[in-house]
């Protein structure tokens, strides 16, 4: 399998593009966390009414248990403020169910955040790679010896813009018949430029 072009330069060029799609994910994955973390700075008002609705859940319940069995009043002042607690619990279940959303809210965002610009580049770029693989694997597969070259040459004249074949040669599907080496060479040099490799040495 052949991964990556024998032409330097664009080997370097996929090199970097390799990187540039490393840093791309964890940048957007930085932003994605950043996002959740904004988002669930939201979740302070849930926190705060479950704080107060604790608070006033306790202080109800300890008033009703503080007069409870006082002589003549009986249970009469300690149940409606164990009722009272009551509504303490409800602002606690509230504030959880606020803060329960923002959490699920801000997980969503900062998955999508990160996942939609990986997904659409990394997409395009594994695109890329994976045409580039799967052509450079199969020209390689041609190219171990010199009479390989003919098939590339034969390419070259069936592919190629005529204003480059004429660079080569005036007439280059007559060279080619009369297998004129440096023609063959130079015809699949041009063919094999496209997928990222060099004519062996």
């Amino acid at each position: 399998m052949t991964l990556y072009a024998s032409i330097p330069a664009r080997r370097l060029l996929q090199v970097l593009a390799d990187l540039g799609i490393l840093v791309w994910v964890w940048v957007w994955v930085k932003v994605g966390y950043a996002v959740h973390d904004t988002t669930l700075t939201l979740a302070e008002p849930g926190r705060k009414l479950v704080g107060a609705g604790a608070a006033f859940r306790e202080r109800m319940s300890g008033a009703g248990e503080s007069v409870d069995n006082l002589p003549i009043l009986d249970d009469r002042l300690a149940e409606p403020l164990r009722s009272a607690a009551g509504v303490g619990g409800q602002f606690e279940d509230a504030g959880r169910g606020l803060i329960s959303a923002v959490e699920r809210t801000a997980v969503l965002l900062g998955v999508t955040t990160a996942v939609i610009p990986v997904l659409i580049v990394g997409g395009i770029w594994l695109l890329l790679r994976g045409r580039f693989v799967r052509r450079a694997s199969a020209a390689q597969r041609f190219i171990d010896a010199a009479p390989d070259l003919d098939l590339f040459a034969l390419r070259a004249m069936a592919n190629q813009p005529m204003s480059r074949l004429a660079r080569i040669s005036d007439d280059p599907a007559g060279a080619w018949r009369r297998q004129d080496p440096d023609v063959i060479r130079a015809l699949a040099a041009m063919e094999l430029r496209e997928s990222g490799l060099r004519v062996p040495g």
